[in-house]
């Protein structure tokens, strides 16, 4: 619409949430309520992992810095699929582990746990801490980790997605509602109410005169916990994750602390910090993540370090983020069949319930020569399936977690489908779901 974007309006944050996280976290250790080294399942007994002694000894520090093994992004296309929190914990201990403490992987919902441990430990829920902890004492008014009150805002961005084959053309076509992991990427807020939390940051815990989070506690959170990401060049520095931030040097030696947030279904935000400059940018955009905010972010930090723009900044990040795609999409070109395809066996032979300990029950229907999967909690997902070759089919993905088509191929026992395998859905080798 034509309404103008102003400085109080909401934002969705993504995983901006995260450095949110870990200050009402740090809040809550400065004054005793937990302690960085607290087992997460002391608090949280949902919580489970494929080794015991993981899920038993896992702490607030590896889960808000993606070291307990977990894999990347653990459990989020379950979320796609219409499972809860409590359903989602329930199937963690499925996947398999890489080194606890020795290892560094993205996750989602390993973030959560820690953070809805923190709530429990003090006998609430994630939003109602995180309102009592950082956003009042901030005075963040238009600021909260729960998505009805971002939804029934007045003045807050709908997110918006690039136009089917379009590169220039943007429409409000999708809601994302994150709050089955409100700690990695529930919270909404507003430029105002974002840089009273970088002032407060940048203030060692004070805002205006007043003790909002334990200086100790909240150093700790821009602490490296994680090497996220060995250097592969001779010269250039390696990567680091904190408590909720990302953490590195620049060129100078000084510390930078930064994180991005980003909703594949419409939102893409940055905040970026130099402490011992007290500087600190945040931007926040209703776009789908094309790199636009970490552009801004990098011309605006260039420009004060260097008094000019010293690299062409949108090409270079619009760059990255294209290659990341690539590396989600199907390496199979689903569009063009081989010369050679071979015919699919009739509709039928097809049909079926099948079902996977991990991703849930799934259907495949027949209308005439047409197939149809269907997948998810109570039967949430319906996709219709495009022959390929042979017993191979395809559909293209849909939600958050979407990666463009993908393959589904069935496995052929004594002349009948027993099972098939979703592309996607088998990086951890648990996309096989098998005929009830």
């Amino acid at each position: 619409t034509d309404e103008p974007v102003d400085t109080h309006t909401r934002f969705q944050l993504a995983s901006v949430s995260k450095p949110f996280a870990s200050s009402v976290i740090a809040a809550s250790v400065g004054d005793g309520a937990v302690d960085w080294a607290d087992p997460v399942r002391r608090y949280e007994p949902e919580f489970a992992v494929a080794d015991p002694y993981v899920s038993e000894h896992a702490t607030f520090v590896d889960l808000l810095s993606h070291r307990s093994g977990l894999p990347d992004h653990a459990g989020d296309v379950l979320e796609d699929f219409g499972y809860d929190y409590d359903d989602i914990m329930g199937r963690l201990d499925q996947l398999p582990l890489g080194s606890f403490r020795d290892s560094y992987a993205y996750t989602n919902f390993g973030f959560t746990a820690a953070g809805n441990a923190a709530a429990k430990a003090q006998g609430t829920d994630w939003p109602e801490l995180s309102r009592r902890r950082i956003y009042e004492p901030l005075g963040m008014n238009d600021t909260s980790s729960r998505f009805e009150d971002w939804a029934n805002s007045p003045n807050h961005a709908v997110n918006h997605v690039l136009a089917d084959g379009s590169s220039t053309e943007w429409e409000a076509k999708y809601v994302r509602e994150p709050d089955n992991q409100s700690p990695a990427g529930g919270a909404s807020s507003s430029v105002d109410d974002m840089t009273k939390w970088i002032r407060m940051q940048l203030g060692g815990g004070e805002f205006e005169g007043r003790r909002i989070v334990d200086a100790e506690a909240l150093q700790y959170t821009h602490t490296s916990h994680s090497l996220s990401g060995a250097s592969g060049t001779e010269g250039a520095r390696d990567s680091f994750y904190g408590l909720g931030f990302n953490v590195g040097t620049d060129d100078r030696g000084r510390v930078e602390l930064s994180h991005s947030g980003a909703f594949a279904l419409g939102a893409s935000t940055t905040v970026f910090m130099l402490p011992s400059e007290q500087l600190g940018i945040v931007v926040l955009s209703n776009s789908a993540p094309v790199g636009g905010s970490e552009t801004v972010a990098a011309q605006f930090m260039d420009q004060v370090r260097n008094g000019r723009q010293t690299v062409d900044w949108a090409p270079l990040i619009a760059g990255i983020f294209d290659g990341i795609a690539e590396e989600e999409a199907s390496p199979v070109d689903y569009a063009t069949p081989p010369a050679s395809a071979t015919p699919a066996r009739p509709a039928t032979e097809y049909v079926g319930t099948f079902d996977s300990p991990f991703h849930g029950p799934a259907r495949v229907s027949a209308d005439g020569d047409r197939l149809t999967l269907t997948v998810g909690k109570d039967g949430r997902l319906a996709y219709p399936l495009t022959h390929y070759d042979g017993d191979t089919y395809f559909f293209e993905t849909s939600g958050e977690n979407a990666v463009g088509p993908t393959g589904v191929t069935f496995e052929i026992v004594n002349g009948a489908p027993a099972s098939f395998t979703v592309e996607y859905l088998d990086k951890q080798g648990l996309g096989r779901f098998t005929r009830s």
